[in-house]
């Protein structure tokens, strides 16, 4: 009956949308034309009851540790971690979140802190609906200047087959962006999916499962709107335990 990490809030509408997609990093390493990026991450589970330990480091963005705990009704993680700075090099910082609810029903909170600057850099709040129909969120973040709805739906399982949507509207700037997609699997080794956004942009991603945990995708974006956008294609390989 534990709802859940905070991250989870939103995450299957989240990596149909946007997860092995060709989209740049906060900050990569560049080699001619070619931008690039390293992500590890390791979980040790169950070091004390309910406490998972995370490990992740992204190259040469950021590092991070974390803490987990789930339990009935209950979930919270904390961390620390350093985040690249162009300017300052590397900034510490600290995350806490914790949700409270059901596998149903759940509400959460996310709080990031510039350990340097003593300051609260990081705000949000989202609710959560988990139903066998559908999956749905609502999240406000950015101190509260962007709202984001989205919903998962699952067609067809043994298929993969399955439609996202997510709308988010940014109050400072009044705009909104409306973004769906579509995921199916081709083969059972093959996953395909698409997505488009009301900017224009139009993406696709074919990821292949090459052997028993090794994944091998290969994704491209363009704008229809903006004919100086440059098409980006891009290449990515995971290992999952």
């Amino acid at each position: 009956m534990n709802p859940g990490l905070y991250f989870a809030i939103g995450k299957k509408a989240r990596d149909l949308l946007y997860k092995d997609y060709a989209q740049r990093q906060p900050l990569q390493l560049r080699y001619q034309s070619f931008d690039w990026s390293f992500d590890f991450s390791c979980q040790i589970e169950e070091i004390l009851p309910g406490v998972n330990t995370v490990f992740r480091v992204i190259i040469p963005d950021s590092g991070k540790a974390e803490l987990q705990y789930l339990r009935d009704y209950v979930g919270f993680s904390a961390g620390v971690g350093l985040k690249a700075n162009p300017a300052t090099g590397f900034d510490p910082i600290a995350n806490i979140s914790g949700v409270i609810g059901s596998t149903l029903v759940s509400l959460g909170a996310d709080l990031g802190f510039d350990i340097t600057a003593g300051t609260l850099n990081k705000f949000s709040a989202s609710l959560s609906l988990n139903t066998a129909f559908l999956i749905a969120s609502l999240t406000l973040s950015d101190s509260f200047d962007s709202a984001k709805a989205s919903f998962y739906r699952a067609l067809n399982p043994p298929t993969r087959t399955a439609v996202a949507a997510e709308l988010k509207h940014r109050f400072s700037e009044d705009a909104t962006t409306l973004t769906v997609g579509a995921q199916h699997a081709l083969f059972p080794l093959t996953l395909v999916k698409a997505r488009m956004d009301t900017d224009g942009k139009v993406s696709a991603v074919l990821r292949q499962q090459v052997w028993q945990r090794f994944y091998v995708s290969i994704a491209g974006e363009m704008n229809l709107r903006d004919s100086n956008y440059i098409p980006r294609i891009g290449l990515s390989m995971a290992l999952k335990p």
